[in-house]
């Protein structure tokens, strides 16, 4: 579960602007910006390590201090990240009521799918839904809801009802609508390698009609 131990400290940050954004991320620093709880938005700048380790259990409750003033309870509510390099280049941290509960979304990670049965007969696993969105106090929100498929057989869909959330915590999705994993039967793959193949051999034999029939015409002229 989330907790409040895990404390950060970031400087306010008044300049904007492209130029001393690049300015501070070459010095190791990551921008953000702090919002809700009914006080108005601060801009800051963190040290790049510091964050990363904070962030590093996901729906994490952090201790923020601004400019070395008094923490106060804030959650990730979203990180953008460089699309080569992977790190994180941006995040929105939004101050949080630890009395009241808050939205989220949350990892959802199935596990035993090595043991299946209809996997260890060449059935084809797919995880639907990697993604939960839950409502739940912010000190209860899991750093993920864990599933158990090692019992799944082929032709078997799991569906939302059937996973079990922590104490406290409201699964959103719709329990029945929901799909998060199938196993299907490895022929099905079968199948459609054959219609791709299918499709290219008519797709081949149409275009050498097409270009037959160009010659012939360019022979009658």
């Amino acid at each position: 579960m989330a907790s409040t131990t895990t404390k950060l400290s970031v400087t306010s940050r008044s300049a904007a602007g492209s130029r001393a954004a690049r300015r501070l991320r070459r010095k190791g620093r990551v921008l953000g910006v702090l919002y809700g709880g009914g006080e108005e938005a601060i801009g800051f700048d963190a040290d790049a390590r510091e964050l990363r380790m904070a962030l590093a259990g996901s729906g994490a409750v952090l201790d923020l201090s601004v400019d070395g003033g008094k923490p106060t309870p804030v959650v990730l509510k979203e990180a953008q990240r460089h699309p080569v390099r992977g790190e994180t280049v941006h995040v929105d941290l939004l101050r949080v009521n630890l009395k009241e509960a808050i939205t989220a979304v949350v990892a959802l990670e199935l596990i035993g799918a090595d043991d299946a049965p209809g996997v260890k007969e060449g059935g084809i696993l797919e995880q639907i839904t990697r993604e939960l969105n839950v409502e739940a106090l912010p000190t209860s929100i899991p750093e993920s809801i864990p599933h158990d498929v090692s019992g799944m057989q082929i032709g078997e869909t799991v569906v939302l009802s059937e996973i079990s959330a922590p104490e406290g915590v409201t699964l959103l999705d719709d329990l029945e609508e929901t799909v998060v994993a199938t196993l299907s039967p490895p022929r099905l793959q079968s199948e459609v390698e054959e219609e791709i193949e299918s499709e290219t051999e008519v797709v081949g034999e149409s275009g050498a009609d097409g270009d037959g029939g160009s010659e012939d015409s360019s022979d009658g002229e």
